[in-house]
């Protein structure tokens, strides 16, 4: 069968390995419309589950994705989904890259991380604060069949927080084509453009035949 016909099997199950809630529900809206037969509710969080802590040592985001999903597909024996993103400005070379959600040399905070940026890039003038949004997902089956795609999403960085929505660098980044920041944008309109939204649907084109095989 095709991937766009594989079907899902009754009672399959697809763990995320991040206790993101805000990262859980965007894979949820994007493989549940991307996957027939595969509910929301059956994409669920590693948040509550005793997985073995990973280290996330690569030097690239799609080595540290395949880490994480390895670990959780061989911890539960599910397909495990997995992603590492951030924030990559041009002008600092590419930084902060795969730290950027400990920047500020506190992991996850995502104020501080937002205070140091702006502070380096106080002086750079706009038509320098150009930046993507990279996002390597990973989908790693029980037997260790992996596969993994990469999305982008280009913009330039704003000199103060605009928007509510969204999470981390979301408030300072104006996408390329848009008016407003990925943190004004709505969830469909953010999953449409998006560097996860691009790399999950991707990705969701393998869950169903991983799922049935």
């Amino acid at each position: 069968m095709n991937e766009a016909t594989t079907p899902v099997p009754a009672g399959a199950r697809v763990i995320l390995a991040s206790h993101n809630a805000k990262k859980l529900r965007e894979l949820q809206r994007i493989l549940a419309a991307s996957v027939p037969g595969l509910d929301e509710d059956a994409i669920i969080s590693s948040a509550g589950i005793a997985l073995p802590d990973v280290v996330e040592d690569a030097i690239t985001f799609e080595g540290n994705a395949l880490l994480k999903a390895h670990s959780a597909a061989a911890a539960t024996g599910l397909l495990a989904v997995a992603d590492d993103s951030g924030l990559a400005v041009d002008v600092l070379g590419g930084a902060p890259g795969i730290f950027s959600a400990r920047w500020s040399g506190r992991h996850g905070d995502d104020e501080a991380n937002n205070d140091l940026l702006l502070a380096q890039l106080s002086d750079v003038p706009d038509a320098h604060r150009t930046a993507r949004f990279v996002c390597a997902a990973a989908l790693v089956a029980p037997d260790g069949t992996e596969v993994v795609e990469r999305g982008e999403m280009v913009g330039r960085l704003l000199r103060e927080r605009h928007g509510e929505g969204g999470f981390g660098y979301d408030p300072l980044f104006l996408p390329v084509g848009q008016a407003r920041t990925s943190a004004e944008l709505t969830a469909d309109e953010k999953d449409a453009i998006s560097h996860r939204g691009i790399a999950f649907r991707a990705i969701a084109k393998h869950v169903a035949p991983l799922l049935g095989s």
